[in-house]
């Protein structure tokens, strides 16, 4: 008798390893920007551990030490599976994100949160539909905080200022106005900056005003002009491989999707907004010289850049069936209705 309690005993514990573990599957994140650039500590690793606490543990990240590949190709990387997560700057690719430049355009506000809450909601409405994300899954789009003017050479008071100035931007319509502008664009990926800077190989930078502490420029730049509204934004979009989300169980995949979306951008825009606050406190203490676009600038600009509303409108969204003037009205309604708190 007592044997066959413990045979019984021994079927029931077999039984119970014999169960099917819990799936647990890790992300692999890719990064071309510092690991203590607010992108990562604010706004991507933090979506993971929510995830990760979402999920029961099921779903965890792992910060890979360096990128994958290039920050100009790192969409490729992502759709070719050598990353499970990242970012990606649109204007890096120049040509494939032609709807993004919406966002892009000058003065659309003075928040990231609400220019970011208002770009997804957009993009989702209207533009979601062409498709330009195809061969990966696009969890959520943001911008960066509104870009302002920066450089090692002198105040930029008028447009005249600018004539000539070697500035490196990081692609999309910011690489129009840069020449709208006067200046000689130089398209480079963020963490080239410095040394470029520093080597004199460029002049400037159209950056936003987080940029000067979070790629250590305060030693280098002696002249910032805010525009208010930003004299231009940067649209991101967070990025899966499609194999690696199709591998998730469905009930992780709404896990992310609470985190993603319009609760990602939020987060990120706030991590901006705040960012974009300790930036100023560097440049203070550093004693670059400071102002702010007279209103003179400021519609120096706009006539040098307005045309470019229409040129996108008509060439290159029209084409892919597309409203531009609708779209970009929107956008700017909506970023005022986020602002406001709605």
């Amino acid at each position: 008798m007592i044997k066959l309690q413990r045979l019984a005993l021994a079927a029931i514990v077999g039984s119970a390893f014999a169960l099917p573990a819990q799936a647990q599957t890790t992300l692999n994140v890719s990064s071309w920007l510092p690991p203590t650039h607010p992108v990562l500590t604010e706004m991507v690793m933090p979506w993971c551990k929510d995830v990760e606490s979402g999920t029961g543990g099921r779903i965890k990240c792992n910060l890979l030490p360096k990128p994958v590949i290039g920050a100009l190709l790192t969409i490729d990387g992502v759709k070719d599976g050598l990353a499970d997560l990242s970012f990606t700057v649109h204007g890096y690719t120049p040509g494939r994100f032609p709807l993004t430049k919406a966002v892009e355009f000058p003065f659309m506000g003075d928040s990231a949160e609400a220019t970011s809450v208002a770009w997804h909601r957009i993009y989702a409405r209207m533009l979601a539909q062409a498709d330009e994300h195809k061969g990966v899954v696009n969890l959520a789009m943001f911008t960066h905080g509104p870009g302002q003017i920066l450089n090692t050479k002198r105040a930029i008071n008028t447009v005249a200022d600018l004539d000539g100035l070697k500035i490196r931007i990081g692609g999309g319509l910011v690489n129009d106005i840069a020449k709208a502008l006067g200046t000689v664009p130089m398209l480079r990926p963020a963490p080239e900056v410095f040394e470029i800077l520093k080597t004199g190989v460029a002049d400037g930078v159209f950056f936003p005003k987080e940029s000067v502490r979070s790629f250590k420029l305060e030693t280098l730049i002696k002249h910032a002009t805010i525009v208010p509204g930003g004299l231009y934004n940067v649209s991101f979009a967070l990025i899966m491989n499609p194999a690696s989300h199709a591998k998730i169980a469905k009930a992780d995949q709404d896990v992310i999707q609470r985190f993603s979306g319009e609760a990602f951008a939020r987060r990120a825009g706030k991590a901006w907004d705040a960012a974009d606050e300790r930036g100023m406190e560097t440049m203070r203490a550093a004693a670059i010289n400071l102002q702010t676009a007279s209103e003179a600038l400021m519609r120096e600009i706009r006539a040098r850049t307005d045309p470019l509303i229409a040129e996108w409108a008509e060439k290159e969204v029209k084409p892919k069936g597309v409203d531009g003037n609708a779209v970009l009205a929107a956008l700017r309604a909506e970023v005022r209705n986020v602002a406001a708190g709605r």
